[in-house]
Formats: structure tokens, sequence, C-alpha cells
């Protein structure tokens, strides 16, 4: 199907978005650090799991959450997207943000944060649902609907309900989970989400070059541009060495963020934009499951926190933090370009099997490498 706009008329007006959040970023990052500081919400070097040098200000995850608020104010007001779909990404980015900053102060056990990321899921759910449902020709909202629609099925609408809220709780709680693990190192989830965001947008203005889905097209790419600039703002105070980290609240956040634009880009059912977005994210996909198959291996807890990160591993065979952290992020743009590019040019039955293949190729690496042996102690985390 030709474009019927470019990417430049696609982002013409709306571009300034990213600026407010970067702005934003720059400067509620440091008064989020004094204040950490001054409330003493910091992180304290263990020796194990938390090995920087001297004790490092929490709260940029809250810099990073009002950020991103404020745009979604003016993405309200000024470019008149629907309130409805706006307040259902807000307050639910709401609770996922309290559910970390809690963590953050409190070290909640691992089954109130998933409830907390549950609850974050059922109410963003809900208002994608009012949401589309409000529209002049209401459809709902059914993600898992695009599972078995290919296959001739033709479900009742409540089935299609419970399993779409019941796939979008499974979905924030693996994003948050996968992100919030990838908060090992300084710069390390700041950045990588920064990149994943961008590449969000991109994927985003493509669709939208199309004009097939006017309802979220630009709603899309408003939302993934706000991140961005929210991301970006707070990532030069975070870079090696941090003055300040994410937390909790910051790197669950932006795992939330990533399972808020799966789900609008499986709205059309069009399983490519799907597919290319779990790409773009698959770097904390990846070092998820290494830790997950290692510790399971080892006959470890897989909740409990350890070194068996490939983030932590390559530390441990002598690379410096600075290019560990340079290497993730060359990885986070080739794992986007390579999202984008199936996304436009290969049908799902050729990119599905292709994405296969690289998930076995990193498995053979870490295989060979002895990545997947346990090679030093644990404590819980």
């Amino acid at each position: 199907m030709p474009m019927k706009y470019t990417f430049w008329q696609v982002l013409a007006d709306i571009w300034p978005v990213l600026i407010l959040a970067y702005v934003a970023g720059l400067v509620l990052t440091p008064l989020c650090r004094y204040l950490a500081h001054r409330w003493d919400v910091v992180d304290r070097p263990d020796n194990l799991l938390k090995t920087h040098a001297r004790t490092v200000a929490y709260l940029g995850g809250l810099a990073v959450y009002v950020s991103f608020v404020l745009a979604l104010v003016a993405i309200g007001i000024y470019y008149a997207q629907p309130w409805r779909l706006l307040v259902a990404i807000g307050a639910s980015s709401t609770i996922i943000t309290v559910t970390g900053l809690l963590d953050d102060l409190f070290d909640l056990a691992p089954r109130k944060k998933v409830m907390g990321q549950a609850l974050s899921a059922i109410v963003l759910y809900g208002g994608l649902f009012w949401y589309y449902q409000s529209l002049d020709q209401p459809r709902g909202f059914y993600p898992a609907d695009n599972f078995w629609e290919p296959l001739g099925l033709h479900l009742p609408a409540w089935f299609d309900f419970s399993a779409s809220m019941l796939l979008a709780i499974l979905l924030v709680i693996a994003a948050t989970n996968a992100t919030n693990l990838l908060d090992g190192l300084d710069g390390l989830c700041g950045g990588v989400s920064g990149i994943m965001a961008l590449a969000f947008a991109a994927l985003a203005v493509l669709l939208a070059c199309y004009g097939r889905y006017p309802d979220t097209d630009r709603t899309r790419v408003l939302l993934a541009l706000a991140m961005a600039g929210a991301v970006l703002g707070f990532l030069p105070y975070n870079i090696p060495p941090a003055s300040i980290f994410l937390g909790d609240a910051g790197s669950m956040l932006l795992g939330f963020f990533v399972a808020v634009m799966m789900l609008l880009f499986s709205v059309e059912g069009t399983g490519r934009w799907v597919l290319a977005s779990c790409v773009i994210f698959g770097l904390p996909i990846i070092d998820t499951g290494l830790a997950v198959v290692r510790r399971a291996l080892a006959g470890v807890n897989i909740f409990s926190g350890d070194r068996s990160h490939l983030y932590d591993q390559l530390v441990d065979r002598g690379m410096s933090v600075p290019k560990v952290v340079v290497l993730f992020y060359v990885l986070a743009v080739v794992a986007a370009g390579v999202g984008i590019l199936q996304a436009h040019y290969l049908q799902v039955r050729y990119a599905l099997p292709l994405d296969l293949l690289m998930l076995a190729f990193f498995a053979v690496i870490f295989i060979k490498t002895g990545m997947i042996r346990q090679t030093r102690g644990h404590s819980q985390a």
C-alpha cells in the first residue's frame, strides 16, 4: 500500500512535544536529586548487586514521570488528543510509578509489586476500552481477538474482553519487570529506554505515513515523543558516574510505557507492528531470559538477585561499565533498526522466523561463552 504522507509531514507540528518533555526532564531531575538527598531517599552500595562507589540519589523516575505527565497535558490541550485515552494512560502511569516509589522507600515484597503492576494494567485496559467504545464506530478494545480472528474464530464479546484484559495484565507485568531488571548500571536502563522510545516514535510515524488509522496514529507518535523527551532529559544526570538513579519508580514506568505502546500497536490487528515492537524491546527480553534460565538451571529462586544479567557478566569478565553501557546502546539501536525495517518490508510470516533465528543465535552465543552457568553467589532481592 503506498504511503499518503512523508515522515516529516507526520512530524511537522508535533515534534515540540519531544522538546517540552526534554526540557522538563532537564529541569526537574536536579530538583528530584536535591529532594532525594534531603529526604534520604538514596541507594547505598553493598559490594554485590550495588557496586557503585558512593551513595546516589533515587527519585530520577519521579522526574521522568512528572515530565511525561506534563507532556500528556500539553498533548490534550494543544494537540486536542482524546482526554479519555490520556486520562487512562496518566492514571495507570501514576499507579505504576507509586508502586515503584513505595518499593524504593520500603523494599516491597515481589507479590505486592506484582499486585501494583496488575492494578495499573487493569486501570489502563479499562480506560482504553472506555475510550474505544466512545468512538463514532465503537469496536471495543480486544487485542486478544487478533490471535484467533485469523483462524476464523468469532468468540463472544465477554470472552474477548476477559482474554484481552488478562493479556494486558501479563504484558504489563512482563514488560515492567524486564525493564526493571535492566536497571543495573549507570545510564543503562535510561539510555536503552530512550533509544526504544525514539524507535517506538519512528515506528508510529511509519504507521501514520499510511494514514489508515487516524484515530490512533497521531496519539501513538505523540506518546512516544513525550516519553523519549522525558527520558533523554533525565539521562545526562544518569550517565556514568551517575548522580541520580531512576529507581524502581522510573524503571517500572519505562517498562509500563513499553506495554502501553504494544497495546496501542495491537488496536487494528496489525501483527507486523506488534512483532516489530517486540523486536525493539528485544534487549530487555534477552537479558531477562538469560537471567531467569541461568537461575533456574542453578536451582536458584528466579526472583532472587544475583549477577546473572548480561551486563553484570560482561563487567565480571573485565569490561568497564562505560564500555558495557555503550555496547548496550549499540545493541538497542540495532534492535530498533531491525524492528522498524521488518515492519516496513516484511510480513509476519517472514519476519517471525527471522526473529526466532536471531533468538537462537543469541542462545548459542550464551551457551558457548558460558554465560548460562552460575558462577557467583546471589542474595535475595
